[in-house]
């Protein structure tokens, strides 16, 4: 950030800017601002990447163990996928098995940007031996600059729940509390300790921790909403205007900051949410999770979270966390994180489509339709392997149309006979001709 306000332009502005179609001063500009961030650790060094406003929309992928799943190996496996797929970001939430090994060596394998929640780790290990609510503030920050040492480029930091906004949540009367691993770890330790949130209470040594390890603060959302019923209440908007506060004094210290928001949004109340964040949080990126856009699709919840992330994406979202098939049922397998990425992949196109972005790859495919152009078609698409597969039920390669339509495909006989006018000169008349 301090290097984009004195103007200098390194080889990742120089990278970004071409790959989004924009300029080298468009992009310095808005990442001295604070309206688009570049996460990038020097321990970790990812492919240039950035996130704000004025460029396309970007995706991530949680991924990471368990306790009862805490098997390294498919961990790798599904960052592997999480890639090839397309995902813009990876965070790893691990929290069972070696964590720290399993995180540095995602860490070394991933390519991508990559962000983590550090408190996972640092409320687990207290309550091995307590409870979450023993640990101490030295705990917190030190969790948080071990995991900046490794090479985290951004970091879900639940700085904006505080004694206030926990006030805000007993008030309330939601349905679903707090949904957030990180909310509900501090707000159990705001209300046992009696004591304000290190990480509001001490922001300042936050920001000189990010300033030193030169990662991005990502301030969570602890008090989203976990159903539609809890959308856009006090407790939400309490925490938004506190992280709205502490986006000011991030900018102010030099260092990159994005603002992390909801969750469970019913369909009408999205671009207010947007709007919202946009406006208390003085045009930070947002990254939103999903949002999910009803309650009542375990199973189907990538699909639930691609319709409220397209959404959100017209409405000014910067970047989306995928929501896979196994949300809120299970950790999910390496085919969960490819059908979440692709499900995110498209609400964050449909979203760009919308601001004029990334409109030629839809017209290429409309082209390669046209003329039964299928190599082209699988070129394009998000999932080609999907794409052959289905075009082989019943279809040999040598035909030119699919197993739907098979002699009658409407581009075939509509394409014949508008060679046939074209050739006897009788081409179509425009409609303003006719009477």
């Amino acid at each position: 950030m301090e290097d984009a306000r004195r103007g200098a332009i390194d080889r990742r502005i120089q990278k970004i800017a071409e790959r989004e179609g924009v300029t080298e001063r468009f992009l310095n500009d808005g990442i001295a601002a604070g309206r688009i961030v570049m996460p990038c650790n020097p321990n970790h060094d990812p492919l240039p990447a950035a996130i704000g406003t004025g460029l396309s929309v970007k995706i991530n992928a949680n991924i990471g163990t368990s306790r009862d799943l805490p098997d390294e190996e498919k961990e790798i496996r599904k960052l592997d996928m999480a890639v090839k797929y397309g995902a813009d970001a990876v965070m790893d939430l691990s929290t069972g098995g070696d964590i720290d090994a399993i995180r540095r060596r995602l860490l070394k394998r991933c390519p991508v940007m990559m962000g983590s929640v550090p408190l996972y780790e640092t409320g687990l290990t207290a309550a091995r031996k307590n409870a979450v609510v023993e640990m101490t503030e030295d705990d917190i920050f030190n969790g948080i600059e071990k995991h900046a040492k490794d090479g985290m480029d951004f970091m879900t930091v639940h700085c904006g729940i505080t004694k206030e906004t926990v006030r805000w949540l007993s008030k309330c009367g939601r349905l679903m509390d707090v949904v957030s691993r990180g909310g509900s770890f501090l707000t159990a330790w705001i209300l046992h300790n009696e004591e304000e949130n290190p990480l509001y209470k001490d922001f300042g040594a936050l920001l000189d921790l990010a300033k030193k390890y030169e990662f991005t603060l990502s301030l969570g959302d602890g008090f989203r909403p976990g159903c539609i019923s809890d959308a856009t209440d006090q407790a939400q908007l309490s925490e938004l205007l506190t992280l709205g506060h502490l986006v000011d004094r991030a900018r102010a210290a030099g260092v990159q900051s994005m603002v992390e928001g909801p969750g469970h949004v019913p369909i009408e109340q999205i671009p207010a949410n947007m709007q919202l964040e946009k406006s208390l949080c003085h045009g930070a990126p947002f990254y939103v999770l999903g949002p999910l856009v009803t309650d009542i699709a375990p199973g189907y919840d990538h699909i639930t979270g691609a319709i409220g992330g397209a959404i959100a994406a017209q409405y000014g979202a910067d970047f989306l966390c995928y929501v896979t098939p196994a949300e809120h049922l299970s950790l999910p397998d390496e085919n969960d994180v490819r059908e979440g990425v692709i499900a995110s992949k498209i609400a964050a196109h449909v979203g760009d489509l919308s601001h004029g972005r990334d409109r030629e790859r839809d017209d290429r495919m409309a082209k390669a339709r046209k003329s039964l152009d299928w190599p082209t078609m699988f070129d394009v698409c998000i999932d080609p392997e999907k794409a052959k597969r289905y075009r082989s039920r019943g279809c040999t390669e040598e035909k030119d149309g699919c197993s739907m339509c098979g002699d009658v495909c409407a581009i075939k006989i509509v394409g014949q006979y508008l060679i046939r006018a074209d050739r006897s000169g009788n081409g179509l008349q425009k409609r303003d001709d006719l009477n």
